[in-house]
């Protein structure tokens, strides 16, 4: 079992309807792009919400990585700022609770969801989480030129998020993002993949002396005290057959785009065959029922003449 076990959003008849669901949208700023290569998180984000758009609870910090902080020109994170700040192990108990009972959202799941496997998983954050990726999630249903989270936001709603490249700022636009396109979409939004799990978390007995005073978080970025601003209604072209969200990830490029809608193509096709042998099995099946009871009634008819 993964750290996260992906879902995706669709608009046929399955799974549970997206609106009624909570999510836990989640951003991180790093010092590199591959924990492999040495990369840390310097600060992570939650912003908790409801499918129908009710802000439930935000919580950010900067996070100390014990290491070298790179990457300044991307986040603005400088080496003072994280002194003082909270470290991995710490922080595991409040992300496991904002993320418990919720789909865990991010906009390029990938790549959140490999920071999450390489620094809170051993400091004791639960695998098999259910996740959902909104990058994907928008390939998969819409039309668009670019699908970054500043540019697909502007391309559909006319406006820019604010506060960019920090995590709260960043897991606002997201979880903005995601709830429009749950308003917005032409048809009921449904979550298919694994449901939510909640959250029991174990920390180890030398971790219990670090829990016993109370963590000091380092925020960088307000909260918002009213909730999400008012949703944007979209002008957008949605996708005629949505695509396999398994097939749109990756840079995504017009190669790619022309696969995965080859293969949607492929598979409506497919199932439109199927509904139109289950229509005509159907009506042979209702025109036999249909002869059997005539012949039966007309059995029991003759029977009870001669009689």
């Amino acid at each position: 079992m993964g750290t996260l076990r992906t879902g995706a959003l669709t608009r046929r008849r399955v799974g549970t309807r997206a609106a009624d669901l909570e999510y836990a949208v989640l951003d991180v700023e790093t010092t590199g792009l591959d924990p492999r290569e040495g990369a840390r998180l310097v600060e992570i984000a939650v912003v908790r919400v409801r499918g129908d758009g009710t802000l439930v609870e935000e919580f950010s910090t900067l996070v100390d990585p014990r290491a070298p902080v790179s990457g300044q020109e991307f986040h603005g994170i400088g080496e003072g700022d994280v002194v003082g700040a909270p470290r991995v192990e710490s922080i595991v108990p409040r992300i496991a609770q904002l993320l418990s009972g919720a789909v865990v959202v991010c906009h390029n799941l990938d790549f959140e969801e490999r920071f999450l496997s390489s620094e809170l998983v051993p400091a004791g954050l639960p695998r098999g989480l259910s996740g959902l990726c909104t990058l994907r999630a928008l390939r998969s249903q819409l039309d668009l030129p670019r699908y970054s989270l500043p540019r697909a936001t502007h391309l559909l709603s006319g406006e820019w998020p604010t506060g960019q490249h920090t995590a709260l700022g960043d897991a606002r636009a997201c979880a903005r993002l995601l709830v429009e396109m749950i308003a917005n979409a032409p048809g009921e939004l449904r979550y298919t993949g694994p449901e939510p799990r909640v959250l029991r978390v174990d920390v180890s007995p030398h971790e219990d002396a670090l829990l016993e005073e109370p963590v000091r978080w380092k925020p960088r970025t307000t909260p918002s005290p009213g909730g999400l601003d008012p949703l944007n209604t979209w002008k957008a072209r949605w996708r005629g057959s949505e695509l396999d969200a398994a097939l749109c990830g990756g840079a995504f490029r017009a190669t790619e785009r022309v696969v995965a809608e080859s293969a949607a193509r492929r598979e409506f096709r497919l199932r439109s065959r199927v509904a139109a042998v289950a229509a005509v099995t159907g009506g042979i099946a209702a025109t036999v029922a249909g002869g059997l009871l005539v012949r039966m009634a007309g059995g029991r008819g003759l029977g009870g003449r001669a009689n």
